[in-house]
């Protein structure tokens, strides 16, 4: 994918307010043999090419001032409500560097596995995305994952998953194969409690209140004339 830059001269609070006024958003490109270089982007070309899943995790062609270098997207910063993107980061990659990279995880085949098709099993995607060591010439657009053999109680650890070549899976903490998808059970849908055989036996039953005779209440009597 290619982006176009424009050197940027001005920074600063101020100036970078005064610059989004103007249809564009600040950036930076650091990193590699250059110095770090102060840039701006056309805001509406970027809002659209951030949606696309591959601007986030591929190699890029950046053309500034017609001269292109490779970089990877690093960081965008958001304005917290508005649809503005207030600042962009990007880094420039040496094709003989390895760098890390997080590369997202397309599935696919889970509703033709046994889990999914005939065991009453979902597939909970535990991992939408995994970090991974490469060169910039080897960095996958995205890492297929295929489902099609879970079975129930089964489930898809990081190691279960075929890199493709030259790329190696990083983990990070305790966990060294953590598990990708797991194999989760439908719940049964409980019963609900039957009132039409209540009913029938409480209707059998005589009101003790009903057949209670009320009692006799006391007239009072006039009183006898003298």
């Amino acid at each position: 994918m290619k982006v176009v830059a424009f050197e940027r001269s001005k920074q600063g609070t101020g100036a970078s307010r005064r610059l989004r006024v103007t249809g564009r958003t600040p950036g930076i490109v650091y990193g590699g043999a250059g110095e770090p270089k102060l840039i701006e982007l056309d805001h509406n070309a970027l809002w659209h090419a951030l949606k696309k899943e591959a601007f986030h995790s591929s190699v890029l062609n950046m053309d500034i001032a017609g001269t292109e270098s490779k970089v990877l997207l690093r960081d965008v910063q958001m304005h917290p409500y508005k649809q503005l993107i207030l600042h962009v980061d990007f880094q420039r990659v040496d094709a003989t560097t390895k760098l890390h990279m997080k590369v997202p995880l397309h599935f696919s085949g889970d509703d033709q596995s046994p889990a999914v098709k005939s065991e009453g099993c979902i597939a909970n995607h535990v991992l939408s995305e995994i970090d991974v060591l490469c060169l910039p010439g080897d960095l996958p657009e995205f890492i297929k994952v295929d489902l099609s053999g879970l079975h129930k109680g089964s489930s898809l650890h990081l190691s279960d998953i075929p890199m493709p070549k030259g790329v190696k899976a990083v983990t990070h903490g305790g966990d060294k194969n953590p598990v990708v998808v797991s194999v989760v059970m439908v719940a049964a849908a409980e019963e609900a409690p039957v009132a039409e055989a209540t009913a029938p036996e409480a209707a059998a039953k005589p009101d003790a209140k009903a057949d209670a005779k009320p009692a006799a209440k006391a007239e009072a009597k006039p009183a006898a004339k003298k």
